[in-house]
């Protein structure tokens, strides 16, 4: 079994809803974002995937949320903005956009991360 990780970065402001503390307030993190993948199988270059294309992936999928407010954005204009809930969401459109992934970790500060996967 072959493993690899990625890692991104976004920032982004939100504020938590029905929250009971200071995050309820309008808020911004310097996310930090660890896209896993594995695979048994390489390809003709012996790779398991080009660190190009993942990058370009995760890329992709942030820039909607990079330098934005989160609450304004699908699906967090609904959904609450934890970092449980982003991790979820970015896993599973990572997840549609290569089969590989089988994890996603957001970190909101160096000290604190939730990570996702099924």
């Amino acid at each position: 079994m072959y493993k690899m990780k990625v890692k991104a970065h976004f920032s982004a402001a939100h504020s938590l809803r029905d929250y009971e503390g200071p995050c309820k307030k309008l808020h911004g993190h310097n996310y930090k974002l660890e896209v896993k993948l594995k695979g048994n199988e390489l390809d003709d270059l012996g790779m398991l995937v080009d660190y190009k294309i993942v990058k370009e992936t995760v890329a992709e999928v942030l820039e909607p949320f990079d330098h934005e407010y989160l609450n304004d954005i699908p699906p967090f204009d609904v959904l609450n903005p934890t970092s449980e809930n982003i991790a979820r969401y970015l896993y599973i459109e990572l997840k549609k956009r290569n089969t590989l992934v089988c994890e996603v970790t957001v970190f909101e500060s160096d000290g604190q991360g939730v990570s996702y996967s099924e």
